[in-house]
């Protein structure tokens, strides 16, 4: 996927009620190699990465480019959340030559149920709201993968259709910031 731009990088930590949103530091590497090697969170996106190539390959600070937020809990990483432009030859897209931004989220299963995800992905969309007023922003997510589909339709995410991906139905969803508002977190 290709990065933000043009926005400053990396922001102050945007913090919730709950959670810190920062960029990426080495402390974080081992727990990204925890999310991607994850049986539980592989399931709706391909399958979990071997433990083993992520050792290799995952630099020492990990995600370090604009778009990239780590979620923080008491001091230590729980997910992350990405804005990402996203490829135009990427199935699902809602205005194929406007390289819309995609919001993507991860969280290792502990963290699962308690509304992280969509505490942190609402402070990432205030962000990006302030930082490119007026762009919208795409997500897509298994149709199997309840969970997050709740959380795209929480956050102001409408359905705009269906493709096929990793072998299985993807729900594609769009957001606007015009009239959007965060009351309900």
């Amino acid at each position: 996927m290709a990065e933000l731009e043009p926005v400053s990088w990396p922001p102050g930590p945007l913090r919730t009620e709950r959670l810190v949103l920062r960029g990426s530091e080495a402390r974080d590497r081992a727990a990204v190699i925890d999310l991607f090697s994850s049986p539980e969170v592989g399931a709706h996106i391909g399958g979990p990465r071997p433990r083993v190539e992520l050792e290799r390959t995952v630099p020492e600070v990990p995600g370090r480019r604009p778009g990239f937020f780590v979620v923080e809990l008491d001091g230590t990483m729980i997910g992350i959340v990405t804005l990402d432009r996203r490829d135009a030859e990427h199935p699902g897209l809602v205005h194929p030559d406007a390289g819309e931004t995609e919001l993507g989220y991860l969280f290792l299963p502990q963290a699962w149920g308690r509304g992280y995800a969509t505490e942190a992905c609402a402070a990432a969309l205030r962000w990006f709201a302030d930082a490119l007023p007026g762009e919208s922003v795409v997500l897509s997510t298994q149709t199997a993968n309840d969970q997050s589909v709740r959380v795209a339709e929480k956050l102001g995410f409408t359905e705009v259709g269906r493709f096929e991906q990793y072998g299985a139905e993807q729900w594609f969803g769009a957001w606007s910031p015009i009239g959007w508002t965060v009351e309900s977190f």
